[in-house]
C-alpha cells in the first residue's frame, strides 16, 4: 500500500511538473493578447489626439491661411502676441473667468455633497437633480439661459417684482453683466460633476470615525473641520485642479450666448483662437494663441495641485 501511494504520488508531481512549463510556454505564446486589445485605443488615440497636436505644434511655427501654403516664420506669431491687444484682452477675461469660477466649483459642490451625503429619504432624486445639467448639452443650456437672461425674461420680472431693479437688465448686452452671466451659466451646468466627486469622497470616509467623535462630544462643525475636511483633501485637489482647467477653457456658453461681446467683455483664449482660426483664417496664429493657452493651463494646474495636496491627517 506505501509503495502504491508513493508511486502515485510521484507520478502526481511527476505531471504537475510538466504542466508547468506547457501553462509557461501557452502563455509565452500568448504575449501579444493584451497589445492585440490595446490596439483599436491606441490607433484612435494617435489618430485624434497625437497627430493633431503634433500638428498644432508645428502649424504654429507658420504663417498659414488656408488657401496659401504655409511659410515658415519661426517666432514671429508668438511675437505678434505681445503686440496684439485682443489677446491680452482674451487673456485678461480668461483670468476672470477662473476667478470666479474656481471658489464657486470648489466651495458649492461641497455644500451640495454634504447635503446630498445625508442619510434621508428620497436623496437619490436630489442627486439626480444636481447632476442632470452636467449630462445636458452646453448648447441646450446656453440657449435656456438666453430665455432666462432675455430683457423680458424670468430672471428680469422676478427681479423688478421685489424691487432690487427699477427696470428690466439686458445682461448679456451689458458689459457689466454678461461675463457674470457667463460664470454662473458655466458653474450651474458644472457643479453636480464635481459634487459627484466630493460624494465619492464622504462615502469613502470610514463612520467610526464620526462614531468615535460623537463620544468624544465633539460637534458638527469640529467633526466637519477635523474629520471630513482633511480627510476630502485629495478630492479638493482634484477639483481644483479640474475647475481650473475648466474656467480657462470656457468657449461654448460664449459662442451660443454672446459671441465675445458686448465689445469683447467676454472673449476669452478659446473664442479667440476660434475667432482666429475659423473666422479669419489665420491658422498658425491660432496655433500659437493655442499653445500659449496649453502653457498656461499646466502651469495653473500644476499650482493648483501644489497648493492643494498635502500628507491626510486626522486631528
Amino acid at each position: 500500500m506505501a509503495t502504491s501511494a508513493t508511486t502515485t504520488n510521484h507520478a502526481t508531481a511527476g505531471r504537475i511538473q510538466t504542466a508547468g512549463p506547457r501553462r509557461k510556454a501557452r502563455l509565452h505564446g500568448r504575449w501579444h493578447t493584451p497589445y492585440v486589445f490595446l490596439l483599436p485605443a491606441l490607433v484612435l488615440l494617435a489618430v485624434f489626439f497625437i497627430w493633431p497636436a503634433v500638428t498644432a505644434v508645428q502649424l504654429a511655427f507658420f504663417d498659414y491661411h488656408v488657401v496659401s501654403p504655409p511659410t515658415w516664420v519661426g517666432l514671429d506669431n508668438f511675437k505678434r502676441l505681445l503686440g496684439d491687444p485682443r489677446f491680452f484682452t482674451a487673456l485678461k477675461n480668461s483670468g476672470l473667468f477662473m476667478v470666479g469660477m474656481v471658489p464657486l466649483l470648489v466651495g458649492l459642490p461641497l455644500l451640495l455633497a454634504l447635503l446630498v451625503n445625508l442619510p434621508l429619504r428620497a436623496i437619490k432624486v436630489f442627486r439626480l437633480l444636481y447632476y442632470l445639467p452636467v449630462v445636458t448639452s452646453m448648447v441646450v443650456v446656453a440657449i435656456a439661459w438666453n430665455y432666462v437672461f432675455h430683457q423680458r425674461g424670468v430672471l428680469n420680472w422676478a427681479l423688478t417684482s421685489v424691487g432690487l431693479f427699477d427696470k428690466p437688465v439686458q445682461f448679456l448686452l451689458d458689459t457689466g453683466w454678461a461675463l457674470p452671466a457667463l460664470v454662473l451659466v458655466e458653474v450651474w451646468k458644472s457643479a453636480g460633476y464635481y459634487m459627484m466627486i466630493y460624494l465619492a469622497g464622504l462615502q469613502s470616509i470610514p463612520t467610526s470615525l464620526y462614531e468615535a467623535a460623537r463620544v468624544d462630544g465633539a460637534s458638527s462643525w469640529q467633526r466637519l473641520s477635523h474629520i471630513t475636511i482633511p480627510l476630502l483633501r485629495p478630492y479638493l485637489a482634484v477639483v481644483v485642479v479640474l475647475a481650473t482647467m475648466d474656467s480657462v477653457q470656457v468657449f461654448t456658453s460664449v459662442f451660443v450666448m454672446t459671441q465675445g461681446g458686448p465689445q469683447d467683455h467676454t472673449m476669452t483664449l478659446g473664442y479667440y483662437i476660434y475667432d482666429k482660426a475659423f473666422r479669419e483664417f489665420d491658422v498658425g496664429y491660432a496655433n500659437a494663441i493655442g499653445l500659449v493657452l496649453w502653457a498656461i493651463l499646466i502651469v495653473f494646474s500644476l499650482v493648483s495641485y501644489r497648493i492643494t495636496r498635502g500628507k491626510v491627517t486626522v486631528p
